[in-house]
This record gives structure tokens, sequence and C-alpha cells, in this order.
């Protein structure tokens, strides 16, 4: 599975400058997902993290890495529904009834700094799912080198709860 910017922005609720994926490089439907983003001088958390000495906040390595394992989880809506078949990850994308979010950050550590000029090799692998509720793996890679690693766990719930406020996760 590839996908360029364009078929990203048809699975993903995120725009710029929120967007944390540039293109998808591999992958299975519902399984895994591997993604790429260039850190560019102009990244705008770059200005304040820290000037001078500019480094990728660790919570946005770790929002790129959801929106990977987001990814692996709406292509397979997006397989499923060129097929003719609606799976709930499906009505999770931009204008569907549901939306994804974050359930749980576990066992999250931090290896390598991310600097301007590198690239994030970002792979998800969706490890388990109950209902509403699944788990993924994830690691971010620079040239090789391992940046972070954990587990995310994430739920689809109604757009129009958290559009009032009232979402449970």
């Amino acid at each position: 599975m590839k996908l360029t910017l364009d078929q990203i922005l048809e699975l993903l609720p995120h725009r710029p400058p929120f967007l944390l994926v540039d293109e998808v490089t591999d992958g299975e439907p519902g399984v895994r997902c591997t993604a790429l983003r260039a850190l560019r001088d102009d990244d705008w958390w770059f200005a304040g993290h820290f000037p001078g000495n500019p480094v990728m906040p660790g919570v946005l390595i770790v929002e790129a890495l959801a929106q990977t394992a987001t990814l692996a989880a709406a292509s397979a809506g997006a397989e499923a529904a060129a097929g003719g078949e609606v799976l709930p990850s499906a009505e999770a994308a931009p204008g569907g009834d549901k939306v994804g979010l974050f359930a749980g950050i576990d066992k999250v550590r931090f290896k390598r700094v991310c600097k301007p000029g590198d690239t994030l090799k970002l792979e998800a692998e969706i490890v388990a799912v109950h209902g509403p509720v699944g788990r993924a793996k994830v690691k971010a890679t620079v040239d090789g080198q391992l940046a972070c690693r954990g587990e995310l766990m994430f739920a689809i719930v109604d757009a129009a709860s958290v559009a009032s406020g009232e979402a449970k996760l």
C-alpha cells in the first residue's frame, strides 16, 4: 500500500499545520503502515523548541505515530468501501460520523533527537482491536536509528459526541 498526500488527506481529518505525515510508503490495510515525515527548517514548532538548537518535541513524534496508526486502520475502511463494504474505520474519515481519538499512550521511550533535515520513518502495527478500541505498536526511526517506540491506544467515537464535548473513551 502506498498513499500520496492527497490520498492521506482523504483518510485523516488532520490538516496542516497539524498533519504530520507526508506520504505512506508501505503497509497492509487494517494491519500496518509505514509513513515518512521530512522535518523542515520552517516547521512551526522549531521556532520555539528550541531557538538556536531546534528539536522536534516528543509529543509531536508520538502524534505523527498516531496519525500513521490511524492510516493503517482507516486504509482498511477505504479498501472495503472500494469493494462496496463500509467498516467503522471508513466512517472515521473526514466528514464521517465517527472520529478516532487517543485512548492511551503506553511504554513510550525516546532514544534520539529529531532535527530539521531529518526524515522520520514512522511505523505502526495494529495488534489488537476490541469493539471501538484498538492498540498499535509504533516506532519512529531516522537513518535506521531508533528515535521513539511505544504502544498507542485509540477509540472510534461518534463525531457528534466530540463536537458536543461529551465523548467518552
